[in-house]
């Protein structure tokens, strides 16, 4: 046998009339209209053929039956709002997985990672590295970062970075056999590459360059190798400035020329929609997002300071 159960919406205004004896306020707790809640009030008269409220020297009163009611359903509201209340609390906990590049998740996420754990140390992250996060929002993960152009249909996207592509170096080939000092003198030098060649052909074309030979030098499919590679002196590397920024700062990289190319695509936190503001993800992307906001503000990622 069905439920006979009152319209839901109307017993939340009905709840919250009798607690402050107005309708004005209740409208104010719940932002709708005051005609909005007596249009309730009366629609859940009707439903249980009893009237709930009279007025008497405009002031708000329940009736007999009214008070009867209101002491019934008052707990049970209590009781919802109790049980909501233990639900975000575990949200609140427990481990959160983030999915993002490997690249990513060492030469930016980790060395930050101490932090969130410091403000949020009932949180456990589980750090999911991939090579093309796209479109891997999965059951399994709770938010994610990905690199793009931020257009991923119907999932919450925030960018973190504008990325540039930056010419870096080890100091020690500024002093090598074949001196680092010029653009012309890149035709001395192995060209390192991340994912192709074509960020090097892009670079030189934006600097009318022509006589360099971009089919040559290894090609690494992270950009950590190719930063690594290029500390270690093994050849000038086109760098994403978020990537590099720690070891140009350490003395470890040096940008040896100052053009930069702007990439086409940005790294974004994402995350549902509907879940954006719940428990530990909403304190996950709120760090992130606040950490970048900080990190901006003091030029770490300010390319024209490079």
């Amino acid at each position: 046998m069905a439920r006979k159960l009152p319209p839901l919406n109307a017993l939340r205004m009905f709840e919250a009339s009798a607690r402050h004896l107005s309708f004005t306020r209740a409208a104010e707790e719940l932002f709708v209209t005051q005609a909005a809640v007596s249009h309730q009030i009366k629609a859940l008269e009707e439903f249980i053929s009893i009237k709930l409220f009279t007025r008497k020297n405009r002031a708000l009163f329940l009736t007999e039956e009214g008070q009867s009611y209101y002491i019934d359903i008052k707990d049970v509201f209590n009781n919802i709002q109790e049980a909501t209340e233990k639900i975000f609390a575990r949200a609140e906990k427990g481990a959160i997985t983030v999915c993002l590049q490997a690249s990513y998740a060492i030469q930016w996420l980790i060395p930050r990672l101490k932090s969130f754990s410091v403000l949020h140390p009932d949180i456990d992250v589980r750090i999911k590295a991939v090579d093309q996060p796209d479109n891997l929002l999965t059951e399994d993960v709770d938010i994610a970062i990905y690199y793009g152009k931020g257009d991923w249909g119907d999932i919450q996207a925030d960018m973190l970075h504008q990325e540039y592509l930056i010419p870096v170096c080890s100091p020690l080939l500024l002093s090598s056999s074949k001196p680092l000092k010029n653009i012309n003198d890149l035709i001395y030098h192995t060209l390192l590459h991340f994912s192709s060649r074509k960020d090097w052909k892009r670079w030189f074309r934006k600097v009318g360059f022509k006589d360099a030979n971009v089919n040559h030098g290894p090609i690494f499919s992270h950009s950590a190798m190719v930063v690594q590679a290029a500390i270690h002196g093994q050849g000038v590397a086109l760098a994403h400035s978020v990537f590099a920024k720690s070891d140009i700062d350490s003395g470890r990289l040096i940008c040896p020329f100052e053009e930069v190319l702007v990439s086409k695509n940005s790294h974004y936190i994402v995350c549902r929609k509907h879940q954006r503001d719940l428990g530990k993800i909403a304190a996950f992307r709120e760090w992130v997002l606040e950490t970048v906001a900080q990190e901006k503000a003091e030029d770490l990622y300010d390319h024209k300071q490079l």
